[in-house]
Parts: structure tokens; sequence; C-alpha cells
């Protein structure tokens, strides 16, 4: 028999949803989080909801923002001659808190993946030929984790960029294959910037 409320169990299951998060972690965030005094669990609550309405993709690079364009794109001091693709918006916060980089972004959203049915029109393909054709980039860094996916995606962009920009890069192998952007500390992306090769 299962002595917790409804609610209570409702609430663990949909916590579930955050990445790492298992039944256990869900169970005492669940505990944790009806513990609160009702005005700060209103206050988080609020705040998710207040953050999926105005958070949207940007319509010219795709970084979630509450403006659009997003600030970056915004921002007439960038390096226009410079492309940085990444795959989600959660990289752009992780190389911008570098300080290394001053140029433009473009998110893909996703990593191509047939065998989860994650094509070419999954990753904005189109949506970044768009974007090129509307500007002149020198170069275009491939900030992507190398993981399988990772690789293929940006052997496909490679392929895809080839005759369209005068330089391709790659960051360095700072970041460990089959690693996560999200965990890559800020010296080493630093580094995987500075040392950044052709692809």
């Amino acid at each position: 028999m299962n002595f917790l409320s409804e609610s209570l169990l409702e609430l663990q299951k949909n916590l579930q949803i955050l990445p790492g998060v298992g039944e256990k972690t869900a169970q005492r965030l669940a505990f944790f989080l009806v513990n609160q005094p009702e005005v700060k669990a209103s206050r988080l609550a609020g705040s998710i909801l207040n953050a999926i309405e105005k958070c949207k993709p940007c319509s010219v690079c795709f970084l979630l923002s509450d403006t659009n364009p997003c600030s970056i794109c915004d921002d007439t001091s960038r390096d226009n001659d410079i492309l940085c693709i990444v795959e989600s918006s959660k990289d752009i916060f992780l190389i911008e808190n570098t300080k290394e980089y001053k140029g433009k972004y473009f998110v893909l959203g996703n990593l191509l993946s047939p065998i989860d049915g994650v094509g070419p029109k999954e990753i904005r393909i189109n949506e970044l030929s768009n974007f090129l054709n509307n500007n002149h980039f020198k170069e275009i860094v491939l900030a992507i984790a190398p993981t399988t996916e990772g690789e293929t995606t940006m052997q496909f962009l490679a392929d895809f960029l080839d005759k369209k920009v005068e330089r391709i890069t790659r960051l360095s192998t700072g970041i460990p294959y089959g690693g996560d952007m999200e965990y890559t500390g800020t010296t080493t992306m630093i580094n995987a910037f500075k040392r950044r090769f052709e692809v």
C-alpha cells in the first residue's frame, strides 16, 4: 500500500522529467517543496510559468530569450565575421561565461541521430542556410560536444558548409570525447576556444 497522497505522488512523477532526477530524488524534492512556506512555493511555480511563457527562440539565432531578436543578435558590437554553431541555448550561456568569444551564434536545437529519427530538418539546416545567405562569415566554429551524435553532426555540417565559408573550426579536444558541454569547466572551455582547429 502506498501511503503518499495522490497530489504528492503526482508532483513526484512530474519532477522526474528533470534531467538526472530519478524516483528517489524526485520523492525527496517533492517532500522538500510541500514543506516550504506557500509564498516560496508559489514564487517558484510562478517563475517556472513566467519563463515558459516569455522565453522563446530568437527568430534569428534561436537562442531562448525574452526578447526578439535576442540581446546577442541585437548587439552591434559583436564580431560579424565569426559564427559559433551550438546544440542548445545552455551551450551559449556556458560560452558567454568564458568572455573569450565575441561573435554571433546559431542554435541547432538537436544533433543528428538517425536511430532516433533526428535528421537534417530537425537540426534547423534550412534555417541555417537562410541565416548564412543573409550574412557573410569568415569563420564558423562548431562548438558541439564530441559525442557520437556530435561527431556525426559536425561532419555533416562540415560537408554542408564547405565552400560557403573560408574557415571551419571545432573546439580542441580539451573537451573529452563523449563529454557533455554542460559539464565542461570554464577554463577548459576557454582553452578549447583558443586551441580550436580546422575541420
